[in-house]
């Protein structure tokens, strides 16, 4: 044998850059969850207004957040679909595809005409644009979150893996902070938050149309991937499989079950800490509704009212986007020591104080007599809550996909992901809502509604293994179960 022939191979270059690797991760998920939550701050201040009205505050807000829920319906739909082409054709398509999806539905939510426009008609083409948000949300995540694991380096998977879990707190910052623009920019009466007449008449469709641009950004960067190594291999090797949802549903039911409600707890308190606590943080006292019926404004019923903490819209969300700096560092510390310590072992630590917290929700969210002490406990409270979140998501983007072979990690992963935001997202602010009605406003049964899906978690966790040193390119899926 020659010299030449015996001298080993050169490695090869990674098929993508690390830093195209970062930003396209990053890039797309921060988009998606800027239009994600666009709709959900539209669903507490203006979608109750313009699409629901009706006499009952409650009921109206009810109706808008059972459409903000339907579109955690249609991510399983899209998971299967998108999952199914991106484990079969590759990661690029399907990323560029729900990108799109998910862009063209926001513009238009911006451009529907309201309930006075076209009655019941406006509420239907909101469901249905909605429904198209969560279909391409479905496929969007676990695509951003393949990218970057799969071709992170040798023990960096779980710090690689949460460069589009990041996305999650930038997308709220943005998305709020276009709102504060749009406040600051607008004319509005004293202490009416956002509801002004230009607010609702146009101001409130800004933040959708901006979509566009942020848009044409994702695609720029997403259009320059390649596929990863660990896909092309097993595309070489003949282990794609030809109907990877059939093959996912017979060989890992298991890992999906698993993976649904280990991402149980963190879809309930991502939604409660930011639907919910705006809804609850912004809705008027007894003493302020009362005293807002007094000098004119809506019919107040003491015996019906359901009351809130009674903060400005602008300052809540302000407490709000300091609580979500907390949530993005330890979105970015989670994946260090996921890699060191492992997932399971984390985050078993970190559900275990999410049950905790849950139960302290009368401790922090109850108003005082004095207004600061009230606003300082609110403000700790979003604190604790985002960095808990944080420290559970993190780990996410890393752990779901592990417990997947190539072949079917796609599907596998935006399966269980996306089904367990039927069981927490779609859920969460609905039930929260009712369980704070149910309390006379008091928000302890909400806390320990998230108490007990924490405890569904940390069951899931238990009968988990841990995945950290799960190798990629040895798990390719349909081959290994030709040679048994």
């Amino acid at each position: 044998m020659s010299s030449a022939s015996a001298a080993p191979a050169a490695p090869a270059a990674p098929a993508n850059p690390r830093s195209r690797v970062i930003t396209a991760s990053l890039v797309g998920t921060t988009i998606e969850f800027y239009d994600f939550y666009v709709y959900a701050t539209a669903a507490v201040l203006v979608f109750p207004i313009l699409f629901f009205p009706s006499d009952n505050e409650t009921a109206s807000l009810l109706s808008s957040f059972a459409v903000f829920g339907a579109a955690m319906v249609a991510r399983p739909i899209g998971a299967v679909i998108f999952g199914h082409f991106g484990d079969k054709f590759g990661r690029k398509a399907t990323l560029v595809a729900s990108l799109l999806t998910m862009g063209i539905a926001t513009i238009l939510i911006g451009c529907l005409p309201t309930f006075n426009d076209i009655g019941a008609w406006a509420a239907l083409l909101l469901l249905i644009l909605r429904l198209f948000q969560g279909f391409a949300l479905g496929g969007e995540w676990s695509g951003a979150a393949l990218v970057a694991t799969e071709n992170a380096p040798k023990g960096k998977r779980a710090w690689y893996g949460t460069f589009p879990q990041l996305g999650a707190p930038i997308g709220f910052i943005i998305a709020n902070t276009v709102f504060l623009l749009i406040y600051f920019a607008l004319p509005h009466p004293e202490g009416a938050g956002l509801r002004s007449e230009e607010f609702l008449a146009w101001g409130w469709r800004v933040p959708f149309l901006f979509s566009a641009v942020m848009v044409i950004v994702g695609l720029w960067v997403r259009l320059k991937l390649v596929e990863s190594s660990t896909f092309s291999r097993a595309e070489k090797s003949g282990s794609l499989s030809k109907f990877p949802l059939g093959t996912v549903f017979r060989r890992h039911w298991w890992q999906m079950i698993l993976g649904t409600f280990i991402m149980l707890a963190t879809y309930v308190l991502f939604y409660l800490m930011t639907s919910f606590t705006l809804s609850y943080g912004t809705k008027a006292t007894h003493e302020g509704a009362e005293a807002a019926a007094a000098a004119g404004g809506p019919a107040y019923d003491a015996a019906t009212y359901v009351p809130g903490l009674g903060f400005g819209y602008t300052d809540f969300v302000i407490m709000q986007i300091i609580g979500v700096v907390f949530f993005g560092i330890f979105t970015l510390l989670s994946g260090p020591v996921a890699d060191a310590i492992g997932r399971r072992k984390l985050l078993m630590w970190v559900t275990g104080a999410i049950v905790v917290f849950g139960l302290l929700f009368n401790v922090f969210l109850l108003p005082q007599a004095d207004p600061k002490f009230s606003g300082a406990l609110v403000q700790a409270f979003l604190i604790l809550g985002f960095l808990l979140m944080g420290s559970t998501f993190g780990p996410m983007g890393a752990l779901l996909p592990e417990l997947f072979p190539t072949n079917v990690r796609y599907t596998g992963s935006a399966v269980s992901y996306n089904v367990s935001s039927i069981l927490g997202a779609a859920l969460a602010p609905i039930v929260a809502v009712a369980l704070w009605a149910a309390a006379d406003g008091s928000p302890w049964l909400v806390g320990v509604y998230l108490s007990v899906m924490g405890l569904l978690t940390f069951l899931a966790l238990w009968l988990s293994k841990e995945t950290k040193d799960v190798e990629y390119e040895e798990n390719l899926g349909e081959m290994q179960f030709k040679k048994i």
